[in-house]
């Protein structure tokens, strides 16, 4: 079970060595469901957009391009 503070901001990455040229690539993937990892302060795992919606999670921060860029996404 996630452990997050209310101030934490989740990071996603992509999982299964997935990578993605553009924030509207990651976004796309992330919104029909696909497997991301979780990067948290106290818990690394695999979560979609729907446990997120669960935890009542509205806004994560999407790596991407090798990890070298960041796209804020508010669902």
């Amino acid at each position: 079970m996630w452990a997050l503070r209310e101030e934490s901001v989740m990071t996603l990455t992509p999982a299964y060595g997935r990578d993605y040229k553009s924030k509207a690539l990651a976004i796309k993937d992330f919104d029909a469901g696909k497997d991301f990892v979780a990067n948290t302060y106290n818990h690394e795992g695999y979560i979609t957009k729907s446990e997120l919606l669960e935890m009542n999670i509205h806004e994560v921060n999407i790596r991407y391009k090798k990890l070298t860029m960041v796209v804020v996404h508010k669902f």
